[in-house]
């Protein structure tokens, strides 16, 4: 019963399949505002957790323009690509995290993050 608008980003935990493309299961999170971090309020809808994410090292990649699967998917083979094979990072999911509302047209943020070993 308590709203607490949108924050960003909102990131969605991506689980590649072995050919790059995506899992069909999702994991989506949203950052609690600050205000209500040390009591959340409780979700009324058994599907959603609170969880405490903890701190982490990433390697990030940025681009622009409205978010895709295909786009994500292209970024973290880039992502992967740059990094190379001397850098240890979390091979079983990423993260896919977008900053900006769905009506924004233009100056789109969208970023893939690698979690470090």
């Amino acid at each position: 019963g308590v709203g607490m608008g949108m924050t960003a980003p909102v990131s969605i935990t991506a689980f590649p399949a072995e050919d790059g493309s995506l899992q069909h299961k999702v994991k989506v999170f949203l950052r609690i505002p600050s205000q209500f971090q040390a009591n959340p309020p409780c979700p009324s809808d058994e599907s959603v957790k609170i969880e405490e994410r903890q701190g982490m090292t990433i390697y990030s990649t940025q681009f622009g323009g409205y978010a895709k699967e295909v786009d994500y998917v292209n970024y973290a083979a880039k992502l992967k690509s740059a990094l190379g094979s001397e850098v240890a990072y979390r091979k079983d999911f990423y993260f896919c995290s977008g900053y900006d509302p769905p009506m924004k047209p233009y100056g789109r943020r969208n970023e893939v993050w690698f979690v470090k070993e």
